[in-house]
Parts: structure tokens; C-alpha cells; sequence
């Protein structure tokens, strides 16, 4: 039996898809109800897979702030037991009582918790759990003796995954480059996982500082910047932001397209967000509105009155041609302000003049 679990895990390393199989295997040779997989990182939200039947707890748990606030997960962050141990023996009554995932376990009929953390190399803090329904009592010396012989395999497993992730995002960023594409991946915390070189030479513009954290020397901009990265980490997935760079010495300007990978694009130990940069001249062309709200998420109501404003129109004139009042056209502007990180109308318009040589708007995620 441990044999075919060993290899298990390291099937499940290579592809992803396959840790809940190897979780519910595992629960069942424990005589556990559920079996759970957590990645720390950071200060990310935890990413992870678990047995269908704690499907719902594992959504709740890893889309709200709870595991910043759960007793048991953070007593078995900062203890990092070497081998699988009862979570309860580390808690004490009144946290045990408390705990609102705890609470929330009971209600669900769950009850004993044997727990490993695994710190991996690449910094990730690996964590196994498997739990008992409440009738069925503690986890029995034999269960508690398999997971301990399964430990290690489970760490190098972690491991490799890990390892697979760097390259993986290496290749991406990598294969972007010879396509002239300047691009780089971060985790929803803002550290930078890989860059190209072509990301790089965008310095002094975008940073990569201390502890590989990705930032933009314009405060205004770098503010966009962190919003979508909170945006991702909150699982708010939908967001898609781009992001204007002036040029510096009369350089051309440069758009960040920040997108969030989603689904198949982000397994277990995978980055969260692309980002992908693209060069756009001067032009005397007006940009499509379709464009405009691909690039900056305007909305099209903006995004009409931007293209106005770009075709030589005052601000009057601009809100008389899109059919609004010259108040709502300000406030439309005010918001076309502060996603494009411009603060002047002058700016505005060498800005979107730039866009107009990009025929097609950026596909959305969805």
C-alpha cells in the first residue's frame, strides 16, 4: 500500500490535477474523512486541494481572511512540526473552543486533526492535514505511524513541484521574450517569480527591489499597481488591468498589461499574475474605443469621451457629442484621471495619442 501512495505523490508533483486522488487515497488508509493541501507563501492567501467532501470549508477558508485569524493554522505555521502531530495538542481549550474554522469543522461533523508543515527552499510553507469525523474519535497510532512514513516523500514531492513551478515560469517569461515581449510573473503578493530581459531594461520605470518585490517609480501609477495585485490576491479574479509608463529622454511609452492566471494557467505552486508590457508610438491617429477600455478598463461611456477628447474636442464640446452634461463628462474624466495615472488633460491626450497604433483590443479574462 505505502508504495503505490509514494508514487502517488510524485505522479501528483508533475501533474497537479492528480493531488485530490492522492489525498483521498491517503484519507482512506488513515481512516480519515477529509485530506487537505496547503501552500503558504508570503503573505498570500493560501492556495491548495482537499477531498470533495471539505470542499466548501476549503472555499469559505482560502477566500476570506480566516486563515490570517485560525488558531490552529497559525500555531502550525510558527511551530512547523516535523512529523504529523494532533493540531488540538498545541491549542488550548478555550482556542480550541473559539476557532472559528474549528467551529465550523465541528458543525460539519469533523473532529481530529493530525497536521505537518513542510518548509520548502523556495520559500513556500507546505502544510498536510487530515481530519476524522467527530464518530469516529482520534486518528489510531497506525494511521499516525503511515503519515509519518509518508512525510518525506510528501516534502520531496512539495519540492519538485515547486522546482517545476520556477521553470515553468522561467520558459513563460523566456518564450515572451523572443517574441520581443517584455514580461515577467508574480505571485498575488508582488513578488517577482521570473523576468525577461526585455522586463528588466524597463528600469528606472519598474522596479525589482528587495526580496524580488515588483514596484513602479511613479507613486500614482505603483498605487494601480498594488490595487490589482490586492485585487488578485483577494481572488477577485475578473480584474484586469493595463497600466500607462511614460517614456523617459523621448522614449516611446509603454503599456503594462497586468492579467491574472486563472484556472489551467494556475496550478497548485503557480504564479498568479502575468504581467506583459507593449511599446506604442506616437500618432496622430484616434484610438478606437473598443481599445481605450481594453487598455486603460474604461468603461465605454469613458471610453467614448476619451476618444473625443483625443479627436481635438474641449471638454463641452467632447460631453455634447457623447450626449452627456459637461458635469458627468468631468466626473467621467476625473475617473479617466485615475486609471491612467494622469492628472492633466494635456497628458491625457499625448497619452491616448500614443494607443492608436494597437489595432485589436486585449481579450478580457473571464
Amino acid at each position: 500500500m505505502i508504495e503505490n501512495l509514494v508514487d502517488s505523490f510524485y505522479e501528483a508533483a508533475f501533474l497537479p490535477e492528480q493531488w485530490v486522488e492522492v489525498l483521498d487515497r491517503t484519507s482512506a488508509a488513515t481512516q480519515s474523512a477529509t485530506g487537505t493541501l496547503f501552500v503558504f507563501e508570503d503573505n498570500c492567501p493560501p492556495r491548495g486541494r482537499t477531498s470533495p467532501a471539505a470542499q466548501g470549508l476549503f472555499e469559505d477558508f482560502i477566500s476570506g481572511d480566516f486563515w490570517k485569524t485560525c488558531a490552529s493554522v497559525q500555531r502550525m505555521c510558527d511551530t512547523q512540526p516535523g512529523s504529523f502531530v494532533n493540531v488540538d495538542d498545541y491549542l488550548t481549550a478555550d482556542e480550541i473552543a473559539q476557532d472559528p474554522i474549528r467551529i465550523r469543522l465541528r458543525q460539519a461533523g469533523i473532529g481530529s486533526n493530525l497536521c505537518t508543515s513542510i518548509p520548502l527552499p523556495s520559500g513556500e510553507l507546505v502544510m498536510f492535514v487530515f481530519q476524522r469525523w467527530l464518530s469516529g474519535g482520534n486518528h489510531n497510532e497506525e494511521a499516525v505511524r503511515l503519515l509519518n512514513a509518508l512525510r518525506p516523500d510528501m516534502a520531496r514531492a512539495g519540492l519538485v513541484a515547486a522546482r517545476l513551478r520556477m521553470e515553468r515560469a522561467r520558459s513563460t517569461v523566456e518564450a515572451l521574450n523572443s517574441m520581443g515581449l517584455p514580461a515577467m510573473t508574480l505571485n498575488s503578493g508582488g513578488r517577482v517569480l521570473a523576468a525577461n530581459d526585455l522586463i528588466a531594461a524597463l528600469s528606472p520605470l519598474l522596479e525589482i527591489a528587495a526580496f524580488d518585490q515588483a514596484s513602479l517609480a511613479n507613486p500614482v501609477l505603483d498605487g494601480l499597481f498594488q490595487e490589482c495585485l490586492a485585487a488578485v490576491g483577494k481572488r477577485r479574479q475578473s480584474v484586469v488591468r493595463s497600466i500607462p509608463l511614460p517614456g523617459l529622454n523621448g522614449d516611446p511609452a509603454t503599456v503594462l498589461h497586468l492579467i491574472p492566471l486563472i484556472r489551467n494557467a494556475r496550478d497548485l505552486f503557480g504564479a498568479d499574475i502575468l504581467v506583459a508590457a507593449t511599446t506604442v508610438k506616437t500618432s496622430s491617429l484616434v484610438p478606437d474605443p473598443s481599445i481605450l477600455s481594453a487598455l486603460f478598463d474604461l468603461s465605454p461611456a469613458e471610453a467614448r469621451l476619451a476618444t473625443e477628447l483625443t479627436s481635438g474636442l474641449t471638454l463641452q464640446e467632447a460631453a455634447r457629442r457623447s450626449n452627456v452634461t459637461f458635469k458627468t463628462a468631468r466626473t467621467y474624466l476625473e475617473r479617466i484621471f485615475a486609471k491612467t495615472g494622469v492628472h492633466r488633460q494635456s497628458e491625457l491626450l499625448v497619452l491616448l495619442g500614443n494607443t492608436a497604433p494597437l489595432v485589436q483590443p486585449l481579450s478580457r479574462a473571464k
